[in-house]
């Protein structure tokens, strides 16, 4: 509906001023339907009673913020993934004398901490710096605890063993209260850093950046923006790891990338380098 998307870009637009958080490239389907559901849930009748209230009150921001935060992961998700990351990338990572890491897009931290693990078990991890960056701090302190419900290790053992795991997954973790305690050695070289990919700037000189899931909630534009962002990022030859149903394909970058690892979306940066000129629009 042409009014109710003016009040979408409105009430974007507000958050963006007011807040620095910039929605407005996100995919307008998925962030119009978290609105929705605050509407509902904070009992308010349009949504001009939601912006008004963002106007008046921090905290509820907040609250919406979490509505907006992308928080579906797990530990070693998706384990062909990861099984691919020990067998064909980690050897390029071992010809770098220190390996830098970008999970751009950490979430609570399940993925960060898988790729620790692994890095530990191939022999890696002390000479690795991993940034783990998201926008939303509250999320992003769940991350820096490293604890998470015991009910939900029965299938991050699962998905540990199917990643060609090397150990016992009951040794990285204690239990406490019927959660699972992170051993302090997995955080040593990850630094927890807020970071927002529509607004804030380049990390440079990674070696490898993963992103996996997060670009499905932008535009083309912003898609575009964040690829931008990563090609500046990575060093000649570096690797990218995006999610299952995420491509470069139709982003500007495409002819920027070399395919590595179709099936897991995992790709390298070329050494010549060509701009797909594509849509001008784009």
């Amino acid at each position: 509906m042409p009014t109710e998307n003016t009040e979408l870009q409105s009430l974007l637009e507000v958050i963006y001023q007011k807040y620095g958080y910039d929605f407005r490239h996100y995919s307008a389907a998925s962030i119009k339907r978290r609105i929705q559901q605050r509407v509902i849930r904070s009992n308010l009748p349009n949504l001009a009673a939601l912006q008004n209230k963002l106007l008046h009150d921090q905290n509820f921001f907040q609250t919406l913020l979490m509505d907006f935060s992308i928080n579906v992961t797990e530990m070693f998700r998706d384990p062909s993934f990861y099984l691919a990351l020990r067998q064909r990338i980690v050897p390029l990572l071992k010809t770098y004398p220190v390996v830098r890491i970008w999970n751009a897009g950490c979430s609570t931290g399940e993925e960060i901490y898988s790729t620790a693990i692994l890095l530990q078990e191939e022999e890696l991890l002390n000479r690795s710096l991993i940034y783990a960056t998201d926008f939303n701090e509250i999320i992003l302190q769940k991350a820096r605890e490293g604890i998470f419900p015991l009910e939900r290790l029965n299938v991050y053992e699962c998905n540990y063993h199917l990643a060609g795991g090397k150990a016992s997954f009951t040794d990285y973790y204690n239990v406490k209260n019927n959660m699972a305690i992170l051993e302090k050695s997995l955080k040593k070289n990850i630094i927890f850093s807020t970071h927002n990919l529509a607004t804030d700037s380049v990390f440079g000189e990674m070696h490898l950046i993963m992103c996996r899931n997060v670009m499905i909630y932008f535009d083309k534009e912003l898609q575009n923006k964040v690829m931008g962002l990563f090609h500046e990022s990575l060093v000649r030859r570096g690797i990218l790891c995006l999610g299952s149903k995420e491509s470069i394909r139709f982003t500007r970058y495409n002819q920027m990338f070399d395919e590595l690892i179709a099936p897991e979306k995992i790709f390298q940066k070329r050494l010549r380098e060509t701009m797909d000129a594509g849509d001008p629009s784009s």
